[in-house]
Order: C-alpha cells, then structure tokens, then sequence
C-alpha cells in the first residue's frame, strides 16, 4: 500500500539565487522603517531549505545573524511566524515541545501532535535536536512531565521504532484488528498495552487495514472504540495516531480549526500547524477544512487575524 501523494503550499523556488534574496531582506530591514511586505514575499517564496541557505548568505554578505536583525525589526505573532518559518523542521518540533514543558503545567496537545505523528527517523533526529539546543533529555523531560499510560505511550513513541516502511500484512492486521478487540471492548476493563503495542510499532498503511479489519469485526470503527475504553490525555493520544493513519489532513484541518475557534487564538497552534505543514500537505489540508468546516482555511485566518500576520499566514496557506 504506498503512501498517499500529498502536496504543500510551499515549494521549492525555481532558479532561486541565497545571495539576491538576502539582500532583498536587508534592505527591508535598512533605513528608517521595515518593509514586511517584502519580508513576507521572500519567505513564502522559498522552501524551508532555501531560507536556511538565505540565512547563511545573510551572514556570509553583511557579517551580521538574520534571526538578530529580524527580531530587532518584528514584535508579537509576526515576529514568531516569520522566526518559525527560518528554523529547521526539527528546531522548531524542539522548540515546540520544549515551549510545551516549560513552566507551571504541560500542553499535553502539543506532545501528542509532534510525537504522534513524525516518522520513526524523525522521531530520532528530534532527540539529538532537543539535546543539542537545550541540553536537555527529551525522554526524561517527558517522563517528569507526563504519568501513567499516557506517559507509557509517549516513552514508547519516543524509542522511533515504527516501521516506516509501505509493507501492510493482511494476516497481521487481522490477527491485531482481534487483539484489540480482546483488549477493549470484548473484555470487562482494558488492556491499554495492547493498544500501545500496535499503535505505536505499526506503519501508518497497516494500521488502516487493522482498523478496516476492527470494523468488520466488532460493528464499529476504533475511533468509537478508543473514545469509549479511553478517556483523558491516552485518548487524545490513540485518537490521534488513530486519525493521522485514516486521514491526516482531517487532523490538521481540526489541529487548524481549533486553534481559532471560540474566543481568542491560540497563535502557536495556528503558526506551528501551516509552518510544519506547508511543504507537505497544506493543500490538502486546505481542502479537507473547507469540506468539514464549510468555510475556507484563508476566511478563518482573515476572521481571527490582522495586519502583516495576517498576510504572512495567507501566504504561507497560499489564501
């Protein structure tokens, strides 16, 4: 079963020159006055391997850090849109649940979104990534912060061992579609490691056909299931490996949707999503928002935020 095809809103810029586009941001930075206008052309018009070649030219011409000059130029959620989208991938998923940690209490939602869905290779760098930029131990920040089954599944996550690969065996996902349903609902209580087991060591393509073999057994699909034998911060977590296997861009669309609904805006939520997502999926997730939601991902973005933000999100969204 390959893996799907996806599309981002971002791609790689054509003919792109590291030195013509770093002086461009220098003089939006020069003088008297910032021309974000520009600033926001020249990041959403490149890939995020791009920026960080416009990072280091930037340095290489002027002998001076970009990130510095754009911080002394930018406040509030620009200033962090545009700083998220010049870290690596990895830097900023660090940053990201470093920010989840630190402090009184854990946002267990940004755990489960960064954990429960990066590759087993990912997963890996990440450590090395979080300790190279905090000198810090991811596994043991997550165990300080986190308890019981919910902190089983995060340690497990943790180890990168899913199998990353497009292989899906039938006769597996039937044997595990049974286990599972021996686990929970055929059983009085619930055996969560069997759910661990399989939910954090099987490739994202096995566990479609597990879940389509659970349905044909027990009448139901295990979205149903895991909200009915699961409950608080484990359920999110299952729920989501569960909904990143069946449909990913339906997660992000909801990752999306609810970092902007209701009173105020949960900003970190909203840049993390359309950053990490941009060359990946967005498009996608553009249109699965619109097809759940009934409104478009850019007329959320319009409603919730204002001035150079708002047009640097519509950019990245491609609105």
């Amino acid at each position: 079963m390959a893996t799907p095809v996806t599309h981002g809103t971002i791609t790689p810029a054509e003919n792109f020159n590291a030195e013509a586009e770093a002086e461009k941001l220098r003089k939006a930075m020069k003088g008297f006055g910032t021309d974000e206008n520009a600033i926001i052309r020249v990041l959403t018009s490149c890939s995020n391997e791009q920026r960080q070649q416009i990072k280091l030219q930037f340095k290489t011409i002027y002998g001076k850090d970009l990130i510095s000059d754009l911080k002394s130029e930018l406040r509030g959620n620009l200033e962090d849109a545009v700083l998220a989208l010049l870290d690596t991938p990895l830097v900023l998923d660090a940053k990201e649940l470093r920010a989840a940690m630190k402090g009184a209490g854990t946002n267990e939602s940004v755990l489960i979104e960064i954990l429960c869905s990066r590759t087993s290779d990912q997963i890996k760098e990440l450590k090395k990534v979080y300790d190279s930029e905090f000198k810090r131990d991811l596994e043991k920040d997550i165990m300080s912060e986190t308890g019981g089954h919910f902190k089983r599944l995060l340690v497990s996550l943790l180890q990168g061992n899913r199998d990353d690969s497009d292989v899906v065996d039938k006769d597996l996902a039937v044997k595990d579609a049974r286990d599972l349903y021996d686990a929970g609902v055929g059983q009085w209580g619930t055996d969560e490691s069997v759910f661990n087991k399989v939910f954090v060591s099987r490739n994202f393509g096995q566990l479609r056909a597990t879940f389509y073999e659970y349905r044909e057994l027990a009448g139901h699909d295990i979205i149903k299931a895991i909200d009915k034998e699961m409950s608080g911060d484990l359920k999110a977590g299952f729920l989501a490996v569960a909904q990143i296997a069946l449909d990913p861009q339906a997660y992000y669309a909801q990752r999306l949707q609810s970092s902007m609904k209701g009173a105020g805006t949960n900003d970190r939520q909203l840049i993390r999503v359309l950053v990490s997502r941009s060359e990946i999926d967005l498009a996608d997730v553009k249109l699965r928002f619109q097809a759940i939601y009934g409104k478009s991902l850019g007329s959320w973005i319009k409603g919730d935020t204002g001035g150079d933000y708002k047009k640097l999100l519509l950019a990245i969204a491609k609105e």
